[in-house]
């Protein structure tokens, strides 16, 4: 956990970049690589993790996603956000609730068709 008033180091795209690219190049672990770089804030291990989510950007996002500010929150005055994109975009997301309940009436469509053939089924062995 971080100490109150304390100062965090700020690496450039570019250092994170060369991090990353050695890492993968030598083969290194997480751990390892903070070591070698010097990246020890409060513990190996909160290097190591830091290593890791750089690891997992650059996996996702390519080089240019090291390149992005994460830390500020979105501007409420013109609703930009910083940082990642969010997961969906509005119409995506409304389109996938509309094939959701398509879906969701096909399927009980069905269930009711599969109860009547079953019942026509049943009348029709009683009969013989």
């Amino acid at each position: 956990m971080a100490k109150k008033g304390q100062k965090f180091k700020k690496y450039s795209p570019e250092f994170k970049l060369s991090v990353i690219l050695d890492m993968r190049e030598h083969h290194l672990g997480f751990r390892e690589t903070a070591r070698k770089y010097n990246l020890t804030i409060l513990s190996e291990s909160s290097a190591a993790s830091m290593v890791q989510r750089w690891e997992r950007i650059y996996l996702e996002e390519g080089a240019e996603g090291l390149m992005k500010e994460r830390r500020s929150k979105a501007s409420a005055a013109n609703g930009t956000r910083k940082g990642r994109p969010p997961k969906l975009d509005k119409k995506d997301e409304e389109d996938l609730i509309a094939e959701n309940q398509r879906l969701r009436m096909e399927n009980e469509y069905l269930k009711k068709l599969n109860a009547l053939v079953q019942e026509r089924i049943q009348r029709e062995n009683k009969k013989k």
